[in-house]
């Protein structure tokens, strides 16, 4: 369900079907972006092990499922101040949708 501003939420589904965080976003990209920054960082991101990402889009029986992964990185060097030298940065790769059966 789209809310007023625009933005879905999207349920993070865990193997055994619980979901215990919500991340939103315009697209579902973007919120499984926001979750895969949550992964285990590797060195760099050639070292970095895809993982599985469900998301169910709330208020719906869409689940789109990506392939996320996460690596640390040096900060640009027109960082703002409060911004540390090494920073989190991820990215995604759509698998599918699937729908869920009720």
């Amino acid at each position: 369900m789209v809310r007023e501003d625009g933005k879905r939420n999207f349920a993070l589904r865990q193997d055994d079907g619980d979901e215990e965080s919500v991340f939103s976003g315009n697209t579902p990209r973007q919120a499984a972006l926001k979750a895969a920054r949550r992964l285990e960082p590797a060195p760099s991101e050639d070292a970095a092990d895809p993982v599985d990402l469900e998301l169910r889009e709330k208020g719906t029986d869409k689940v789109h499922i990506y392939e996320g992964w996460a690596w640390n990185e040096e900060a640009p060097d027109n960082k703002p101040d409060w911004m540390p030298e090494e920073i989190t940065e991820a990215n995604v790769s759509k698998q599918g949708i699937e729908h869920l059966e009720e």
